[in-house]
């Protein structure tokens, strides 16, 4: 089971971290995907890591304002989302599948690929 948590409100401009945290299995074992969706739109991915080499792939468009990083120890992934904007605001998904789609090449096929899903988290960036 996945569970994604620490959405909320935040101000344009602002931070918010999310948690993905995983119950009856470990997730460096898998790649851990963040996923998500605005009313109206579709289903996009945001950023996947593989927690057991590092290796990450991101949207390009949030290159520079979303990080990701791990603690293994607590079996939590983060994503860690910085100078938020309006049109980041969304439900967030984290997900968790096979190792390949952390890498750049795979991780456009990530949303369709993933074995775990996690319920949504919202969030909303308004001042």
């Amino acid at each position: 089971q996945l569970q994604a948590y620490g959405g909320g409100l935040a101000q344009p401009g602002g931070s918010l971290r999310l948690s993905c945290a995983g119950s009856g299995f470990v997730l460096d074992e898998y790649a851990v995907g963040w996923f998500r969706q605005a009313p109206g739109k579709e289903h996009e991915g945001v950023a996947c890591i593989s927690t057991s080499d590092g290796t990450t792939s991101f949207e390009d468009s949030l290159k520079g304002r979303f990080t990701t990083s791990t603690d293994n120890a607590k079996n939590i992934v983060y994503l860690h989302m910085n100078n938020l904007k309006p049109e980041d605001a969304a439900v967030y998904y984290c997900a968790a599948g096979g190792k390949h789609y952390s890498s750049s090449p795979w991780f456009k096929f990530a949303k369709h690929g993933m074995d775990y899903w996690g319920q949504g988290t919202q969030v909303t960036v308004s001042s």
